[in-house]
């Protein structure tokens, strides 16, 4: 089972991670946290690492939507979204709602999540 929706990307790595803002926030999403992986890693651990971004993507009125619903999907939020190189490629990969949602077995939560679904993979599509 997938639990990401995933494209390579074309271009550079920084370049890539503009455009993904960019296409998260036509989506209604704002970057709220985000993790430099290969900076952690060499400042904890000392040891290089191929860029790697995780992205914590909010969409304001669904974040509400779901937490009026069901108020431990707190613990699924935000929905990440990852920006990696690997073996010189750019990827861009986003968490899957419906599959998140799905472990809660609140049926009111379905619609909201196929909703952030399909506006997350637009906006990797976009890139």
């Amino acid at each position: 089972m997938e639990y990401g929706y995933k494209r390579q990307a074309s271009g550079k790595f920084d370049d890539i991670v503009l455009k993904v803002r960019a296409e998260l926030k036509k989506e209604g999403f704002g970057v709220i946290t985000e993790i430099d992986v290969k900076k952690t890693v060499k400042e904890k651990l000392g040891a290089d690492f191929e860029n790697y971004l995780i992205l914590g993507a909010c969409n304001p009125p669904f974040a509400h939507k779901a937490l009026l619903a069901e108020r431990d999907i707190g613990l699924f939020m935000p929905c990440n979204v990852i920006v990696y190189e690997d073996g010189g490629a750019v990827f861009v990969s986003a968490i899957r709602p419906t599959l998140a949602m799905s472990m809660t077995g609140n049926p009111a939560l379905k619609p909201l999540a196929d909703e952030v679904e399909n506006r997350l993979k637009k906006a990797v599509d976009s890139i």
